[in-house]
């Protein structure tokens, strides 16, 4: 499949292909560079609790811990949306296995 044949596709609602949760989401996650988003969030988080701000870092640790699983959630519509923009983001999606042909 080309990416032109990809974007009428699309565009058309007739779409051929299946997303590989797991693999977008860790694409996604080593493309936004979670971890050294995550750190500082929990770092923070930890150090509110200290100085007694209890419910500021139960908040920031809860979005520390949940950012993952939303990146995890919106991750085959974001792959999506890059591989409709980009013909060469498609190609590389389609070798890696993140897109399948059904």
């Amino acid at each position: 499949m080309t990416h032109a044949e990809f974007v009428a596709a699309l565009g058309a609602g007739k779409l051929p292909l299946s997303v590989d949760r797991r693999l977008a989401a860790r694409h996604l996650n080593s493309r936004l560079l979670m971890p050294l988003v995550r750190l500082p969030l929990l770092g923070t988080g930890v150090a509110l609790a200290l100085l007694g701000w209890l419910f500021s870092a139960l908040a920031l640790l809860a979005v520390a811990a949940l950012l993952p699983w939303l990146v995890a959630r919106a991750a085959p519509q974001m792959v999506l949306d890059e591989a409709f923009a980009d013909p060469e983001r498609f190609a590389e999606f389609l070798d890696n296995g993140i897109f399948r042909l059904d």
